[in-house]
């Protein structure tokens, strides 16, 4: 079992995808195209470049709150997003389902947390895994057996983050990361954090007492536990988020270029049709 499981963060590569694009690509029927283009784009060029032995793409489900938004209402309040990006992001997981990638989407779920259940299921079965994602919550995943692909230009460049990376960027272990961003916060997600804690105040209190639990009974931040146990929850990936088996399944890049042709983008089409043909 050579070939490693690639699992996709789809909105965070759609996000960047939309801003790595002109607004002037655009559908036959004058709709937006270029999350469609660039992300689909994205998506077969990490095909191509880590030959995989199946691929699984993540998605969120916008508009909808999850376990999060209940333990923290203001979870990721305040974000608004195009109408442009809205539309290609609704059109997104059936155009990469056509192909036969598996896409993990459903209410009460984020796509960190089919990331999750993927590495889960691929480190059960003995594999490996490589996370393509901009998110660093993913660092809780990486292990011996998972490598954080983090795009650092498009995705002409990534960096190849495992355990020894999480450590040198964040100063913990990989199974720390919750903990971490329970004590420093996240602005990004609204998460507050403990009061007056940054990163080298989280990092240096985790090396100290091992994890939140330990700290907080000791008694740290004893006014705050409860709050600081809710961001860690939230923070952390939820590996139970629904998948199904993630059998060996190359993609179908001929049923994509259909579909991108149903979609009215012919460039795309050509594109992947010219995969296909390549094989």
């Amino acid at each position: 079992m050579t070939a490693p499981l690639l699992v996709v963060d789809g909105d965070s590569f759609a996000h960047r995808a939309y801003h790595a694009l002109p607004a002037s690509i655009r559908r036959r029927d004058g709709g937006p195209g270029n999350t469609l283009v660039g992300f689909t784009t994205m998506l077969l060029r990490l095909w191509q470049a880590e030959r995989p032995r199946a691929v699984v793409v993540g998605w969120d489900t916008i508009g909808q709150p999850t376990y999060r938004n209940a333990l923290l209402p203001a979870y990721q309040s305040g974000r608004v997003f195009d109408d442009d990006i809205l539309e290609q992001l609704d059109l997104l997981p059936a155009l990469v389902s056509a192909t036969g990638i598996v896409c993990g989407k459903h209410a009460g779920y984020e796509a960190d947390d089919f990331l999750g259940a993927a590495v889960e299921q691929e480190e059960r079965r003995g594999g490996t895994s490589l996370v393509a994602t901009s998110d660093r919550d993913a660092f809780q995943l990486a292990s011996p057996a998972t490598t954080i692909l983090q795009p650092t230009r498009g995705v002409s460049e990534l960096n190849r983050i495992g355990p020894d990376g999480v450590r040198e960027r964040y100063g913990v272990e990989p199974g720390q990361v919750p903990d971490f961003i329970a004590l420093r916060g996240d602005p990004s997600d609204r998460i507050p954090g403990a009061r007056g804690v940054g990163e080298k105040t989280a990092a240096a209190l985790l090396g100290q007492y091992g994890s939140l639990d330990a700290l907080l009974e000791a008694g740290r931040f004893a006014a705050e536990a409860e709050a600081l146990r809710a961001y860690r929850h939230i923070a952390t990936f939820d590996r139970s988020a629904p998948l199904p088996e993630l059998t060996d399944r190359q993609p179908d890049w001929a049923a994509g270029a259909a579909a991108a042709d149903e979609l009215g983008l012919g460039v795309l089409a050509g594109r992947l049709q010219e995969a296909a043909s390549s094989r």
